[in-house]
């Protein structure tokens, strides 16, 4: 059994949706074991306060409907590692998915009207979402005529719930998700020992079959991985150079994701799938052929005016698709699932000479905008790349301090802003997963680069935004050392330029905590960007 302390978020936060859609025109702002694994995943939410007070909400869905309360929570934390999402539309064909117990589609619906609430109440409210989702479990146990006593009895019920129809993703998602959650037990703990969640430990096993070896075969291409192949791809353009690595999510669980994607049905594909925790890594499409994953064509003015010699080609032709058990709108992504990842990307990268920077391995939202925003706003962009490079045995020298701080070390550099900065991703073209803006005005309002350097030395500033009307002509950029001396002020035109680093200058920062800050103090009426800077 796992016992977690942390000091939690209030539950109002915890429990609210995880991710909100665009806020109008600018010119409107203001391989580890099933166990390890588990335990791993659980204290990763736990840091990042995405419970709350969930424990009696379960009770009272697991009572109201009798079905078994620790059932019911191992199959919310195997969906949606207890995060209230926010699901989006990944895979056409497979509707979004929503709430702590991720329903979707039809099942919203029928959960809906098996509870007496609204299908938008069952999207957006924890406690309807909760009921509609032990509803529904209860009414498949009864279908199925499950013997209620007997917990291992309840796998067939847990396995319609999940909507999966591919039989061994049926067999992983009961054996190495619902069952080992319930296996292991997780009891989740405040820091004065209140438990505000918890799976008790119990010796259970599933009655369902197990999965097939046929599918334990290693990748073709990554011997990490399992070989499960789609049917679902074609054949690159001759002569075709592999230029990029593109990052997903599945908008659903490891299971359903890897098994929709080797449906002939679904139309769709990607190379990977990497399941929540990092313990496992599905292989689905040989990476010299070309995978389904990405419905857009190249527009390399969203991505930095990099490799504009494709402008117009299908991404599809030149890059290797990533999929991630998870949603674009959680709060946080697992330790665990990040490094197996990165690895996956550094293999992928050095075997076909892809550049390891964030031009080449990009997210799904930066080159489809138009329908997609994953991996979503909390994908761990600098970390992550940092973390390609040194699996990789490489190194950068440069620093990019992010204007979102989950994208940061924060140990190395972050961002500080007041709240009249706004965060956006209304125009195209941003670092990482967003901006940040803000109109101008005479007041000292800076928002802030921090970057720390161990000691003193020339450093060049390069600074990223995203480019449009209302911006600023002469937005000002200020260099500080660590002394608290200024070094110099950059003026830059923000409606031309962006997408893309541009060079300020170069200046001698000392040793310590050095600054760079976007200034609001300039000529009225228009707004400023604070995006992301590189250090170098």
């Amino acid at each position: 059994m796992f016992r977690l302390r942390n000091v939690l978020a209030t539950a109002a936060a915890a429990l609210s949706l995880a991710a909100c859609g665009p806020q109008g025109p600018e010119s409107q702002e203001p391989a580890q074991n099933p166990s390890s694994a588990i335990a791993e995943a659980a204290k990763d939410a736990v840091d990042h306060g995405s419970i709350g007070q969930l424990d009696p909400l379960f009770d009272q869905a697991a009572r109201e409907f009798n079905v078994p309360a620790d059932l019911l929570k191992a199959v919310a934390f195997t969906e949606t590692r207890w995060q209230m999402v926010r699901g989006e539309v990944e895979f056409e064909g497979m509707p979004a998915a929503f709430g702590v117990t991720a329903l979707r589609g039809e099942a919203l619906e029928r959960g809906a009207a098996l509870v007496g609430v609204s299908a938008e109440a069952v999207r957006t409210d924890a406690l309807a979402n909760t009921r509609a989702g032990a509803a529904l479990l209860s009414s498949y146990a009864e279908e199925l005529n499950v013997d209620r006593g007997d917990l291992g009895a309840w796998a067939a019920a847990v396995v319609k719930l999940s909507g999966i129809e591919n039989t061994d993703a049926q067999a992983e998602h009961v054996h190495k998700g619902v069952y080992a959650t319930l296996r292991s037990g997780v009891v989740v703990e405040t820091a004065d020992g209140q438990v505000t969640a918890s799976i008790m430990p119990t010796q259970v096993e599933a009655k369902f079959a197990a999965p097939s070896l046929h599918a334990m075969a290693a990748g073709p291409d990554y011997a990490a991985s399992v070989w499960r192949p789609s049917p679902n791809y074609g054949a690159r353009p001759a002569g075709t150079v592999l230029k990029m690595i593109i990052i997903h999510t599945c908008e659903g669980s490891y299971s359903s994701c890897w098994s929709w994607l080797v449906n002939t049905a679904s139309g769709v594909s990607a190379h990977y799938v990497v399941n929540e925790s990092g313990s496992e890594v599905s292989q689905l499409v040989r990476e010299v052929d070309r995978g389904w994953h990405v419905g857009a064509s190249y527009d390399c003015n969203l991505n930095g005016g990099q490799e504009c010699g494709l402008q117009g080609v299908s991404v599809n032709h030149f890059s290797v698709g990533i999929e991630h058990g998870g949603f674009a709108s959680q709060t946080s992504f697992p330790a665990g699932q990040i490094d197996a990842s990165a690895k996956l990307s550094c293999d992928i990268a050095r075997d076909r000479g892809i550049p390891k920077d964030s031009y080449h391995i990009v997210a799904h939202g930066r080159l489809q905008p138009a329908t997609r925003t994953d991996p979503g706003p909390n994908w761990p962009w600098t970390s992550y790349i940092s973390k390609v490079n040194s699996f990789c045995g490489t190194t950068s020298t440069d620093l990019v301090i992010d204007s979102n701080n989950a994208n940061n070390d924060t140990s190395k550099g972050y961002i500080e802003a007041s709240a009249n900065w706004i965060s956006s991703t209304n125009v195209a073209g941003y670092y990482g997963s967003g901006y940040f803006v803000a109109s101008t005005q005479a007041i000292s309002d800076p928002a802030t680069f921090w970057f720390y350097m161990p000691a003193a030395g020339t450093k060049t500033i390069d600074a990223w935004w995203t480019a449009a009307t209302d911006r600023s002509t002469t937005t000002p950029f200020i260099a500080w050392n660590a002394a608290g001396t200024k070094l110099g002020t950059v003026n830059v035109n923000q409606q031309i330029n962006g997408g893309k680093w541009n060079t300020l200058g170069s200046w001698s920062f000392s040793a310590g905590w050095n600054k760079v800050q976007v200034s609001r103090w300039t000529g009225a009426g228009f707004q400023v960007v604070a995006d992301a800077i590189r250090v170098r």
